[in-house]
């Protein structure tokens, strides 16, 4: 239900939602501890933000010194921008001397800590300095991007209904990056060429893949996910060009003939691994059930690239659309459309046991390194 709650926030524009500082802290440590300087000596932006609101801005404004940073800048949109009617300035923001009513509301906020403001000798929270943008926050604008060419890392949650326009900004200015996405913009065009030439790859991720934003969208999840003010998104992970140690852990993985004989999964188990009738390959729908031993073109769940160790496996491509059409995948005989109205020219699809062509979810398709 969540993720029908999203594609609606996403179809409104409503999809701003706040990360919390827990999964932060759990992503970012990720990457320390692979190479504790990845942070220091570097400028850090976090565009798409609400520094008053946002964990994003405060956990880094904590760390300053930890992470050895030489400057943080938070941005954030315009109120107006954001579509919201009930709506009244943070008493942070109406208590101060800079606070202008009118610009409150049209104009984005900038937030930069590189000054030790009040002189007790630590760069911390209490040394944000706070402005206003000339403009709304758009990250497109020519002011943000001037930030953006400043910084050396980019960091947020940006609005889902932007990820693809946002992930291009990012690469046009050759940036190293972390930020939230949904698994399923790994499909998209833009996208999935930066994945298969590992220019980017999916960070260590939210625990069981799914995790509550902070937002005022209605949540309608079930009563034992619900919480309050929050809304609970699966399939949510987080994408990035920085290394971290998982990465390059290989799976533990069995011979084909040991997951026949062995697997937990009764789709393996006993039988064979299915081959596709339109491509040379066969379908393995778990991660955890793909045979080492086996040198040809394999199908797995995209769920299989927060496990994916590029010294192991290499990606083929994505078998979806046009591109599963530019692999070669074969058109589906017209003839069984009737018994598979699902069939689709550029998916993949096998004969079930009863004659029946069936097609597996979205594949991605991978061998073993050779």
């Amino acid at each position: 239900m969540a993720n029908t709650n999203l594609a609606n926030a996403k179809t409104a524009k409503n999809d701003e939602f706040y990360t919390q500082y827990h999964d932060i802290q759990t992503e970012i440590n990720a990457y320390l501890d692979y190479n504790p300087d990845v942070f220091r000596g570097k400028t850090v932006l976090l565009p798409c933000d609400d520094p008053e609101w946002s964990n994003f801005t405060k956990f880094f404004a904590q760390n300053f010194e930890t992470f050895g940073l030489k400057k943080l800048i938070s941005t954030s949109y315009a109120v107006e921008s954001k579509r919201i009617t009930d709506w009244q300035p943070t008493l942070f923001e109406a208590d101060s001397p800079y606070y202008d009513a009118d610009k409150s509301r049209t104009n984005g906020k900038i937030f930069v800590l590189d000054k030790d403001i009040n002189g007790d000798g630590r760069f911390n929270i209490k040394d944000l300095q706070w402005s206003y943008l000339e403009g709304d926050g758009d990250f497109r604008s020519d002011e943000v991007k001037a930030l953006r060419d400043e910084a050396d890392i980019i960091i947020t949650n940006p609005p889902f209904s932007l990820f693809r326009e946002f992930v291009a900004w990012i690469m046009e200015a050759n940036k190293q990056f972390v930020i939230v996405g949904h698994q399923n913009a790994v499909s998209y065009k833009e996208v999935f060429p930066l994945i298969k030439n590992n220019l980017i790859w999916f960070g260590v991720g939210f625990k069981g893949g799914a995790t509550h934003f902070i937002s005022n969208y209605q949540d309608i999840a079930t009563a034992g996910n619900h919480i309050e003010g929050m809304i609970r998104v699966s399939g949510v992970v987080w994408f990035t060009n920085i290394d971290h140690g998982r990465r390059h852990e290989p799976l533990p993985l069995m011979t084909m003939e040991d997951n026949i004989l062995y697997s937990k999964h009764k789709e393996i188990r006993g039988k064979s691994y299915i081959h596709y009738e339109n491509y040379n390959a066969i379908d393995v729908p778990f991660s955890d059930a793909i045979p080492i031993d086996y040198d040809g073109i394999m199908g797995v769940p995209k769920s299989f690239l927060d496990k994916y160790c590029p010294e192991q496996f290499e990606i083929v491509g994505i078998a979806e659309g046009d591109s599963g059409k530019a692999l070669g995948l074969k058109p589906y005989p017209r003839e069984l459309k009737k018994l598979n109205p699902s069939l689709r020219d550029g998916q993949l699809y096998y004969i079930d046991e009863d004659g029946i062509p069936q097609k597996p979810y979205a594949r991605i398709l991978i061998r073993k390194k050779q």
